[in-house]
């Protein structure tokens, strides 16, 4: 009997329940390491009918199967479909999805009516080939009575087509930092290694980089000899799984590690089979430190004692990066964490690191911390401080706080083509939008009591739809507009048509801003968390309301 771990049951009682609701095509996203082959062996155990699985590679059928077996303990016998072998009266089938021909794939259903077909690795599902099998084994009949069930870590493709062409819902769905935090993985630790390597030639391909133009921007001596000497210093006494960019880089980088004393394999996808088995053998064994390789380990790899990962092959591509990291994420004896090293390159493009995973800037430099107490930190700065924003570029979490601690809400400035713009005191909530205290009416300026007005950029508040800038005054929305320039314009039309006392109170020089906070301003600022020493209680009537308005409605993800 399989002992599954809560999350693990968690995901066979969603996958049943799911079923029951009518759901056919379902999707379990959990990252590498996770045991989704444990969840699948149950729903196999469970099954009244026969199952079939489908991998991608040879190594992931045979993974596939021994771990099957294993998990099923002779309960229901496990057979495979690939090259010459045949499953013949195995109740659970293990097949390539490339080795199902039309003529070999008659012949299986001929002989079985699949009650589960479990789809492993299941982001590649979209492709036309494999969409082909899947209608095939009759999972988009409307009459079928099966289960398609895919597993991924990630529910993002390179080529942007979506799983939502093949599944019908994702039913169940933990990520890295919950199974961290739970202890299932180890945590991550990072260092950021700056490179002098130039991408600027370097184009896209679909979602990510050209691979020609990117190998030859980053295969150079000087930076294969800087990831060796890295993983020389910060990693010598782990074992490492270092990802580059094409066969020729893989080579030249085994060559420079091995160079440091660091023994050194290499696996690609044009290796026989054979001779990757060894190499991985080798690896696994400790005869190998370290292994260069080019996109077979970034899905099935299944070796606990990795504990440092080198991104030396740059890319745009989260889901991809996440497989990446992956490999190194699972627990094993005397194992307390995996260390990731981002080899950062000069690039104007948006490139993924292992800040990204947690949501932070990629351009924080962990120097060995763990992620997630990085990630803790910065929201600590950001709870502390209102309105504060790490700015682009390489930055230590040391030199955050500092800033964080310095900083001023009041000294944000308004971006100079909003300035050029309004003749009014707009003022800025950095990333997510703007701010206007004025008197938008005649009992507004008889109370003394200036309105609050916000241009609020709704896809920092998680919608992703429809016009992006929100205006509100005091919370009542008022408009929406596709650009923010329009939002400031049209405020200003209706102030100015309000008449001559709210268009001066919401000029800079308007006499109300200068003076003394009142004191129903005052008790409201003194109920707001605010950092030591950022105001006083000489304070304006115009900074208190500002710093009120940016601790009420600068939103943090």
């Amino acid at each position: 009997m399989l002992t599954l771990r809560p999350y693990q049951r968690e995901a066979v009682e969603a996958v049943i329940a799911s079923r029951r609701a009518g759901v056919k095509r379902q999707v379990v996203c959990l990252p590498t390491g996770a045991g989704k082959t444990v969840i699948f062996s149950e729903l196999a155990r469970l099954a009244k009918r026969p199952v079939l699985v489908l991998a991608h590679r040879r190594e992931l059928v045979d993974q596939a199967r021994e771990k099957l077996e294993r998990a099923l303990g002779g309960r229901r016998s496990v057979g495979v479909e690939q090259g010459a072998e045949v499953a013949n009266t195995a109740e659970v089938v293990v097949a390539s999805i490339r080795s199902l021909h039309e003529q070999r794939l008659a012949r299986v259903l001929a002989e079985r009516r699949f009650g589960l077909i479990v789809y492993d690795e299941c982001h590649h599902a979209p492709a036309q080939d494999n969409q082909r099998v899947l209608q095939t084994l009759g999972a988009f009949d409307e009459n079928w009575d099966g289960t398609l069930l895919g597993f991924t870590a990630t529910t993002s493709r390179g080529d942007g087509m979506g799983l939502d062409q093949v599944f019908e819902r994702i039913v169940y769905k933990k990520s890295l930092a919950d199974l961290i935090r739970e202890e299932y993985l180890v945590p991550l630790r990072g260092y950021r290694i700056a490179t002098a390597a130039d991408l600027v030639r370097v184009s896209l391909a679909g979602d990510d980089l050209n691979l020609e133009e990117l190998a030859e921007a980053v295969d150079i001596e000087s930076r294969n000899e800087l990831v060796a000497r890295s993983i020389q210093e910060l990693a010598r006494d782990r074992r490492s799984i270092v990802f580059c960019v094409n066969v020729k880089h893989a080579r030249n980088l085994a060559r420079a590690l091995n160079a440091v004393g660091i023994p050194t394999g290499i696996v690609h996808g044009e290796m026989k089979p054979d001779r990757r088995r060894e190499t991985l053998e080798h690896f696994r064994t400790g005869n190998l430190s370290a292994i260069t390789n080019v996109g077979v380990l970034t899905e099935g790899f299944d070796d606990p004692g990795v504990s440092c990962v080198a991104m030396a092959r740059p890319t745009r591509s989260e889901g991809l990066y996440a497989q990446c990291v992956g490999r190194g994420t699972r627990l094993a004896p005397g194992k307390s964490d995996c260390l990731v090293l981002d080899f950062v390159d000069l690039s104007e493009l948006s490139l993924v690191g292992l800040p990204t995973l947690a949501g932070l800037p990629n351009g924080i430099d962990l120097e060995g911390t763990r992620l997630d107490e990085a990630a803790a930190a910065v929201a600590r700065f950001y709870d502390d401080n209102p309105g504060f924003e790490i700015d682009p570029g390489a930055i230590t979490l040391a030199e955050i706080q500092r800033r964080a601690a310095s900083f001023d809400p009041l000294s944000r400035k308004l971006d100079d083509d909003i300035r050029a713009l309004t003749p009014n005191a707009w003022f800025s909530l950095g990333a997510y939008g703007l701010g206007l205290h004025a008197f938008w009416s005649k009992t507004a300026e008889r109370n003394g009591r200036p309105s609050e007005v916000l241009i609020l950029d709704q896809r920092q508040h998680g919608q992703a739809r429809g016009k992006r800038w929100r205006v509100t005054l005091d919370g009542r929305e008022l408009a929406r507009f596709s650009r923010l320039e329009e939002a400031v314009e049209a405020t200003d039309y209706e102030l100015a048509k309000r008449g001559r006392v709210s268009a001066l109170s919401a000029l800079p020089q308007a006499g109300w801003r200068s003076e003394g906070a009142p004191p129903w301003l005052t008790e409201r600022l003194a109920l707001t968390p605010k950092p030591e020493g950022q105001f006083s209680e000489a304070i304006t009537f115009e900074a208190a309301l500002r710093l009120i308005t940016t601790r009420q409605y600068y939103k943090r993800r």
